[in-house]
Order: structure tokens, then C-alpha cells, then sequence
């Protein structure tokens, strides 16, 4: 992932200013530590910091068009860029790098602003087209990069990666998004992802197990487009596992094999002991991966909750509890000279895998939840998957939020999605039947069949209870007394929950900074909407996946409450070893 920052018709061309923008920029260093990049066209300022993935050499940014008077700086990769290109060439273009992301200005020049949709990948992008002086900015359809926008007092427009690029200069700032273009010419927003599900309407395509495993294939496949060495990020649940296992068997023929060789690099993190380590380390012995595990301690994760926030820019409890251990892993993989990493993020809001939906009560509002799901990922999931890993100079590919794949698995009759256990159907049950493959195994059975484990909980259920643990040491009764007064809005109701909104506020004091993270009781990673279907969830609100009474393997106990699950005295964060990776001694990457 790159780090973009674009400061547009500020009325101020000077100096200051230009050294003010790389300033800002130089905040979004970490995102891009390959390469800096600024384009000043008068008051516009297009800056970018490069993490290279494709054509390193001569694929810096800004980018143009031949005569240089449309010009780009984009964050993400394009996957069918070979393709557009070919088109693009015909029409007589001409290239000045092998970028991916190359092929926007020509796009651009050819259709003007209806171009977006042809791109398939991740990206958030400005481009400022210097003839009439306007720009156009865009995010990708589900929002897997991260993008914000501000406004300025003296009328400018900001665009960033982060909200530390921006924060400290707007008035008023906000999440890009997704799907959406933001045009100079409109001064407003125009959706351009525009699919069927959206409309939350129930569609009727019956399933078909092949054609769903095929659409995820292709997903994987077009994802293994690198100039650099990679890897998979490996939980040993189900869909990191399925992402693990189709990327080794297509692997070997790739250009990605010819230069960094076929053997598959995977990595997992976790607790001493803990559910993901084992079930990852018999996933990757069963695929012959080069397997790197890294073991993190409670502690550990507690020393660097401020630099997890201060990095994915939330206050939200669940997406700091999955965060930690995510960034904790991607310095270790970055370490290694791994610069990118293909993850099983989104498939159980497409699938319904989160374990509450075992009450969904029929097949509309399962559908509906889905829906919800998918739309709200960009502050979730997305979010700690870009920004755990941008943190340190490495990218995360997504197949699963593949807009392909997305499109056929959205316009299965969700009956087929629904839980029934009477029938055997656990949870994503479509999708583990669609990789049930008795003469080429994709997976063991056993864990093709794994029950759901939210990340935060599957890295060490001692994790969650530890920072629950914390909290209470530093947030007291009579503080949170006073949170509604202190915190008006998403006032924090739990210890664990006011402690990172005071860490949040400290980085980012701005109102708008606080409204940029959602809020809303939540059961298992629920909406606030799927609470209604047991009566009971209402008095055990959290959002590890043990709250799911009834269902998880591992719930917590009935009637015990959310902030009350352990009494751990400091002595259990304390004197405790440091992080420590029982990997392979070295990444070999084959010439």
C-alpha cells in the first residue's frame, strides 16, 4: 500500500505551503517507504509515498499521461491492467512505466470520469487534469483502501490516506466512501459501484458449488500479480486457509514462481497455546508452505495498543483487539523482506460466518444483514487490514472482496447461506461445500469444517480477557460515571472501551476525527439491527465471538457480564518474554 495526500485549490502556491504538504506527506511515510513523490500544478498539490509492487524501477508517482497534463497519484493495485492496456495501446497511447496503475491517466483521457468501474482491484486515486484545472477523486468499490477528505477554510479540498495526513489543517474532515467519485466539477459525490446486492433486494440464483469455487479461484489467481516476494497471512480457519491453499496450487507457472520460486511462504501469529497457532501449523505442514509462526505475549500487545491506534485511527473495541496482533505480525513478515500478503478478510460478511448468525431468523433479514455487513467492512475489517499492515511498508490483497467474486456470491438465494444444524449446516457452509474435493483434497476435513473464530479471539482467548484486565487498571469506576459527559458521542460503556477513546482523542482531539468511527451496540461483531433476533443478547453486548451464548464452543458463561469475565491482577501482564518468532530461521527466496 502507498500513502497519497492531495491538497487542491488551496490559493496558496509558495513555498511554505509546498514544504507544508511534504510535511503532512512524510506523515504517510510508513504507507510508502520506497519512494516520495510531489506534483505541484499553481495551488494543487499531488504528493505520494511508494511502497513498490510492481515495475519498482521506473513506476514512480506522480504518474501522466504523454504530454503530462493529466496527472495521478494513486494508492492500490489494478489487476486487469495488462488487459486495459492492450486496449489503451491500440487506441494509441503510449506508457511511460509498467505500472498498474498506469493505465488511469489514459482511461481518464478516453472516457473522462465514467472510467472508474473498468478498474478491477483496490485503489484510491486523485487526478487533476491540468488543462481546465479540475480533479476527480475515487475509492474502490468495498473501501479496502483507506481514504478520507477534508475541507479547508481558504476553499481548498484535501484528500488522504489517513487522517494524519489531513487532520491538523482541515476544518471539517470525513471517511471517503467507497465506490463513490468525488468531482471538482460537481463539488459533490457520485456513486460508481452500483451491483444488484446493494439494493439489499433477496436474490434467487439457486447454488452451485462449482461455479462458486471457480469465481473464488479466479479471485486468488489474479491477486498473485507481484514483482515482489509474498506470502499468505494463515489462521487456519477456513477462508485464510482456502486463500492458502488455492494460491500453492496455482502458484507454480506464475511469474511471481519464476522470480521468487513456487514454495509458499505463510504466516500466523498468536498467544502461546492458542486455537489459530495449532490448527495453522497443521494447514501449512498439509500444503508444504514455508511456515513462519509468531508467538506475542499479552503484554506484548498491551505495549503497543497507542501505536496500533495511532496507526488504524479508531477508537472501535473490536478493530483495536484484532489490530494489535495483525500489527504485531506484519513487522515481523516485513522483516523477512515480504513486502505483500494475500488475507481471508470478507468472507464472513458474505457468507454469514460470524457465529450470531445462527439465530438469523429467515433468509431476508440473514440476506439484509449481509448487505449491511459488506457496506460497513471499510470501517472494520478493511480498515485493520490496510492500516495494521501500511504500518509497516506492507500490503494485504483481499480475494474474497473481489468484485467478481462478490457479484456471484451475493446472487445465491440466501437459503442456501442459512445455518441449520439439524441438517449439518454450519456456518458458510456454501462455501466449505464448495471446496470439498474428495480426489484432490483442497483442504483436511476437519478444518474445511472449523467453526468461526474471530481473529482477536482465535490468536489466545487470554488476549481479550488480558486487555479487559488492563482497562480496569486504569479507568475507574468514577470515570466512567462521568463518560456521557466526557464523551457525548459513542460514549464508551465499558472500561475497555473509554480507554482507547482516551488514547484516540489524545492523537486525533478534532471533532470530526471522532465521528469517523462507528458506533452502536454490537453482539459477536453484529449490527446493531441483528440484536433484535435473541432477546437475550441485549444484556451480554461485546463483540468477541464467545458472546454468542449458545453457540460458540468456548462462550462465555451465561449471565456473566461483558466487562466482569476474569479478574486478572497485574502479575498476569507482567515479567512476561517478549515477542518471539519460532519460524523458519531465514525467508529463502529462490533467484
Amino acid at each position: 500500500m502507498c500513502g497519497i495526500l492531495a491538497v487542491l485549490g488551496c490559493s496558496d502556491d509558495s513555498q511554505a505551503k509546498r514544504v507544508r504538504v511534504l510535511e503532512l506527506s512524510r506523515r504517510l511515510k510508513h504507507r510508502g517507504p520506497d519512494w516520495s513523490g510531489l506534483y505541484q500544478h499553481g495551488d494543487n498539490y499531488l504528493a505520494h509515498q511508494r511502497l513498490a509492487i510492481i515495475d519498482p524501477a521506473s513506476g514512480d508517482q506522480p504518474l501522466f499521461n504523454e504530454d503530462q497534463t493529466i496527472v495521478v497519484t494513486v494508492n492500490g493495485e489494478i489487476y486487469n491492467h495488462e488487459e486495459l492496456r492492450k486496449r489503451l495501446t491500440a487506441a494509441g497511447h503510449k506508457f511511460r512505466t509498467g505500472s498498474d496503475c498506469d493505465v488511469i491517466a489514459h482511461l481518464y483521457e478516453e472516457h473522462g470520469e465514467d472510467f472508474v468501474d473498468m478498474l478491477d482491484g483496490m485503489f484510491s486515486f486523485v487526478l487533476l487534469d491540468t488543462r481546465n484545472n479540475t480533479y476527480i477523486a475515487a475509492r474502490d468499490a468495498i473501501g479496502i483502501t483507506s481514504l478520507y477528505i477534508g475541507w479547508g477554510l481558504d476553499g481548498s479540498v484535501w484528500i488522504s490516506s489517513e487522517l494524519k495526513g489531513l487532520n491538523d489543517d482541515c476544518e471539517h474532515f470525513e471517511v471517503f466512501p467507497p465506490g463513490n467519485l468525488y468531482s471538482s466539477k460537481t463539488g459533490g459525490f457520485k456513486r460508481w459501484y452500483n451491483p444488484l446486492w446493494f439494493a439489499e433486494t433477496i436474490p434467487s440464483t439457486p447454488y452451485d458449488p462449482l461455479v462458486l469455487r471457480r469465481a473464488f479461484e479466479n479471485a486468488v489467481i489474479k491477486r498473485l500479480m507481484t514483482d515482489v516476494p509474498f506470502g499468505v497471512l494463515l489462521s487456519g480457519g477456513l477462508d485464510s486457509s482456502l486463500v492458502a491453499s488455492i494460491t500453492a496450487r496455482y502458484l507454480a507457472g506464475t511469474k511471481a514462481a519464476k522470480q521468487w520460486g513456487a514454495q509458499l511462504h505463510s504466516f500466523c501469529v498468536g498467544l502461546e497455546g492458542s486455537p489459530d497457532l495449532k490448527a495453522a501449523r497443521e494447514v501449512a505442514d498439509y500444503l508444504g508452505t514455508v511456515h513462519h509462526e509468531f508467538h506475542f505475549t499479552v503484554q506484548d500487545g498491551i505495549d503497543a495498543i497507542e501505536d496500533v491506534i495511532y496507526h488504524i485511527e479508531t477508537y472501535d473495541v473490536t478493530t483495536i483487539r484484532a489490530s494489535t496482533p495483525m500489527f504485531l505480525m506484519s513487522r515481523k513478515i516485513k522483516s523477512l523482506g515480504v513486502k505483500m500478503v494475500i488475507s481471508g478478510e470478507g468472507s464472513d460478511e458474505i457468507f454469514g460466518g460470524y457465529l450470531y448468525f445462527h439465530k438469523a431468523p429467515n433468509k431476508e433479514e440473514f440476506h439484509q444483514e449481509t448487505c449491511r455487513k459488506i457496506k460497513a467492512l471499510h470501517q472494520y475489517d478493511c480498515l485493520r487490514a490496510n492500516k495494521s499492515t501500511s504500518a509497516w511498508g506492507l500490503e494485504a490483497r483481499v480475494p474474497f472482496l473481489d468484485k467478481e467474486f462478490i457479484n456471484v456470491a451475493m446472487s445465491i438465494d440466501p437459503e442456501a447461506k442459512m445455518i441449520n444444524m439439524d441438517q449439518k449446516r454450519i456456518e458458510k457452509w456454501i462455501l466449505r461445500r464448495a471446496f470439498e474435493d474428495e480426489e484432490h483434497p483442497y483442504l483436511p476435513k476437519h478444518i474445511l469444517y472449523r467453526q468461526k473464530e474471530q481473529f482477536s479471539d482465535g490468536v489466545g482467548y487470554s488476549w481479550i480477557d488480558g486487555l479487559k484486565a488492563h482497562a480496569e487498571l486504569h479507568v475507574t469506576d468514577k470515570m466512567m460515571l462521568h463518560a456521557e459527559h466526557i464523551f457525548p458521542h459513542n460514549t464508551p460503556v465499558t472500561k475497555e472501551a473509554y480507554y482507547y477513546r482516551m488514547i484516540f482523542e489524545r492523537f486525533f482531539p478534532q471533532n470530526s476525527a471522532k465521528l469517523t468511527v462507528p458506533g452502536g451496540a454490537s453482539i459477536a461483531c453484529s449490527t446493531a439491527k441483528a440484536i433484535e433476533w435473541d432477546a437475550s443478547w441485549s444484556n451480554n453486548l461485546d463483540p468477541s465471538g464467545r458472546a454468542a451464548l449458545g453457540v460458540h464452543n468456548a462462550a462465555y458463561k451465561k449471565n456473566m457480564g461483558p466487562v466482569g469475565q476474569v479478574k486478572l491482577g497485574p502479575n498476569i501482564i507482567d515479567n512476561v518474554p517478549r515477542m518471539m518468532d519460532i519460524s523458519a530461521s531465514e525467508l529463502v527466496i529462490q533467484s
